[in-house]
């Protein structure tokens, strides 16, 4: 017979006879014509090779049986040869049976401890609207004595809403400006040792505490409201709108104003200069009134709004 023949005989494919045949399991014969003929003991051996292979025992271990065969036995598995490929089988079985056994004893361990262990809740990112207790006040140094009278010089700085704003032209009337070092940003770590330095920490509480009070401050005859840092633009606009400031936050990353003004500034680790945290009251474009030092931070608006109660703008 002929090799597609005997493969739809066997049960098995054309390539899976070639197979058998480079291995040294089946040696077919050539006729005159030179294609390859298959006897019925061809076959037998093909169908021993396929049953084989279904139980696992794959074809290059199939020799003994296919011996057995050849030598005139009825079945593949009746010489000692064969038995012994039986044992070896079931031998690998066994032992893949046992570390599969012991693979799942290790998961199921895993799996009830793990259902047993309390779950303890991830740590609450730090909430830099809240000033924790027991922090340095800072001193006056005088840093900012020099500043009223002075007039607003005529610098160009940008804001959280994209807008250029010019500080000699922030229109007639009060207008507040609060400088501050940094914000601090939900996931990410402040300067080291930043509250033990005085009027560093409390720049989310200042912002909040103008935010709550930011009605009656305009009440209270202020035009404006503004925070100031050396943040760019992109932080300003963070923290402008997680907080829901009502009002932007000019970014100064130049120290623009500090070098026009002689303001007072500081390092920390990982920033070489930040502002110090101060309060310009500016009326008709001239600083009316400094509050520095600031503390505690998160009262700070009330006290701006204490100080414009005392000084009405008609008694100015």
């Amino acid at each position: 017979m002929r090799i597609g023949e005997l493969a739809q005989q066997a049960g098995v494919t054309v390539k899976a006879v070639r197979y058998y045949e480079q291995i040294g399991l089946v040696a077919p014969k050539r006729g005159n014509n030179g294609y390859r003929t298959y006897t019925g003991q061809d076959l037998r051996t093909v169908r021993e090779i396929r049953e084989l292979h279904e139980l696992g025992i794959v074809p290059s271990r199939a020799a003994p049986f296919i011996e057995c065969l050849e030598i005139g036995h009825e079945h593949g598995d009746e010489c000692v040869s064969s038995l012994a490929v039986y044992r070896d089988a079931i031998a690998e079985l066994d032992r893949a049976l046992t570390e599969l056994g012991a693979r799942r004893t290790a998961l199921q361990r895993r799996l009830e401890t793990a259902a047993e262990r309390e779950v303890r809740p991830a740590a609450a990112p730090a909430d830099y609207t809240v000033l924790p207790a027991g922090l340095p006040a800072p001193e006056d140094d005088g840093a900012a004595a020099h500043l009223p009278g002075k007039p607003v010089p005529g610098l160009i700085l940008h804001n959280s809403d994209g807008e250029s704003v010019a500080l000699d032209r922030l229109g007639a009337g009060r207008s507040v400006i609060y400088l501050y070092p940094l914000t601090g940003r939900p996931g990410v770590d402040l300067p080291e040792g930043w509250d033990a330095i005085p009027g560093a920490r409390g720049c989310s509480t200042q912002a909040c505490d103008f935010r709550d009070h930011f009605q009656e401050l305009r009440a209270a005859g202020v035009q404006s409201v503004t925070g100031l840092s050396s943040q760019h633009t992109d932080y300003q606009a963070e923290v402008a709108a997680r907080l829901a400031l009502p009002f932007p936050m000019l970014s100064d990353p130049d120290f623009a104003l500090a070098a026009a003004l002689q303001l007072p500034t500081f390092s920390a680790p990982g920033h070489e200069r930040l502002y110090a945290r101060l309060t310009l009251i500016i009326r008709d474009g001239v600083i009316e009134h400094v509050f520095y030092p600031i503390f505690p931070p998160n009262t700070h608006a009330q006290q701006v709004l204490d100080w414009l109660a005392a000084h009405p703008e008609d008694d100015a």
